[in-house]
């Protein structure tokens, strides 16, 4: 058995290297011959188990095709960073692990290292350092866990126990969003109960950022949901003027920061998050700009005691106490995200976490430019590493938007913006260099050309 198991991690390795090393060379998305081939999954259940290195061939020949290449470096679809090689192999060691990372019991190494992690966390992005951090799936269940600790607060503020008595009859809770709030912050809202078409939304301006003048007045018993980097626009909103006006009436602050957080790293975009610290959480991605491998969100609250409070149980066989992972979110049984965000980190520096970010928003800068010679519309302000993009009418647009697709050299999808049909590029991974911006801009340049013609 011990000599299968070494035969197959090396089979596993040399595959899984082997689709690193061509990833940047394939489509970007499958072709539909690949999509077509996945069919080859649909099999009756098996009544004898299989070979594992005919498994894993399986998933090599069949599976490594049909996947979207966005650990790639021309994949512009969303904000999804690719993974740093160190914390693809962090990953892996941690996998081997397999350790329960919810305490000091169930794994000393991992809850130290997410001990030291989160220290390093809250000095690279400039955060209280009294705040408390946990590891989660992603920014939508971050949220979920700051404003779990939000509606704590408040609550108990106003001598309600929601967490033993529910929401019936409680005290109501004011939430406050930009009319660009992202979907994860209303689907954390409606999983807590609070409601997603109940919150107050706030106008915002050109570029996705929320007015301050059209912001209610605000009390002891709101929540108001800020946005740092809109997921169109980049755009921040002025969280530090919010926090002045919540701070004055008590009232909670989170900061949706799921990329753009990670500007507070960088010398020559932390203005962008100026008084973002003030706040009373916030959240961000690993998986998005620091480039570690999914799933890594991460959850940021400066009061341990709401955070504790809204998170914690008692079972007699947990023993749980306050500094325990399992403290602060909503699992016990997680994997030991931190040692990917460790790995980053330690890796990188604070000087190649400001390089990463800053280098970044420069190919950003160079791809809208190169768009706008080509005669395209770059609708928002270009202060991050996001560009809306249009071309002359809704049709061109989406005919341009399909064919670059089909062309597979890169990769974007639609969206709208401020009543524009358009698509989003994001310049998200560590290993988009000026090169994949100029073969992706010659792309779509091509793409405008042939649909020039068949008009």
């Amino acid at each position: 058995m011990k000599t299968m198991s070494r035969e197959l991690l090396h089979n596993a390795y040399e595959r899984s290297e082997r689709y690193l090393a061509e990833v940047d060379n394939q489509r970007v998305f499958p072709s539909n011959s690949d999509l077509m081939a996945m069919n080859r999954f649909e099999e009756p259940f098996p009544e004898k188990g299989h070979d594992p290195n005919d498994i894993l061939k399986q998933l090599d020949e069949v599976g490594s095709p049909a996947t979207v290449a966005s650990t790639g470096s021309r994949y512009f679809g969303f904000v999804v960073g690719g993974s740093l090689p160190v914390t693809v192999g962090a990953n892996w060691m941690a996998t081997a692990w397999d350790q329960v990372a919810s305490s000091a019991v169930t794994s000393p190494v991992a809850d130290k290292i997410e001990k030291v992690t989160s220290g390093w966390l809250l000095e690279v992005l400039d955060l209280p350092r009294e705040s408390v951090v946990g590891y989660v799936t992603g920014a939508t269940m971050a949220t979920f866990t700051a404003l779990a600790a939000a509606r704590h607060k408040i609550l108990k503020k106003k001598g309600w126990n929601v967490e033993e008595d529910g929401l019936f009859g409680a005290p109501e809770i004011k939430v406050i969003v930009s009319d660009e709030v992202h979907v994860t912050v209303l689907k954390a809202l409606s999983m807590l109960g609070l409601g997603k078409s109940r919150v107050i939304e706030v106008p915002t301006d050109a570029n996705g950022a929320l007015d301050i003048r059209k912001v209610p007045v605000l009390d002891d018993s709101t929540i108001v949901c800020t946005q740092a980097g809109n997921v169109n626009s980049g755009a921040f909103d002025p969280i530090g003027e919010i926090c002045n006006r919540a701070q004055a009436a008590n009232a909670w602050v989170h900061v949706d920061g799921a990329f753009g957080l990670w500007a507070r790293s960088a010398s020559s975009k932390a203005y962008l998050a100026e008084g973002i610290e003030k706040a009373d959480s916030w959240t961000a991605d690993g998986h998005k700009w620091l480039n570690t491998p999914y799933d890594g969100g991460i959850v940021i609250c400066r009061d341990e005691d709401a955070l504790y409070g809204a998170m914690s149980v008692s079972a007699a066989y947990l023993k749980e106490k306050s500094g325990a992972s399992q403290s602060y979110i909503p699992e016990f049984s997680k994997r030991a995200r931190g040692i990917d965000v460790w790995a980053a980190l330690k890796f990188l520096g604070r000087d190649g976490l400001d390089d990463l970010i800053t280098s970044r928003c420069d190919l950003a800068q160079h791809f809208a430019k190169g768009l706008e010679a080509m005669g395209l519309n770059v609708l928002n302000h270009v202060v991050l590493n996001q560009i809306v993009v249009s071309w002359d009418s809704a049709e061109k647009t989406g005919a341009l938007i399909k064919a670059v697709q089909e062309d597979g050299t890169c990769w974007f999808g639609p969206t709208v913006w401020k009543g524009h049909n358009a698509f989003r590029l994001s310049v998200s991974s560590w290993k988009i260099t000026q090169r994949d911006i100029d073969l992706s801009l010659k792309a779509i340049e091509n793409a405008m050309k042939e649909i020039q013609t068949q008009k």
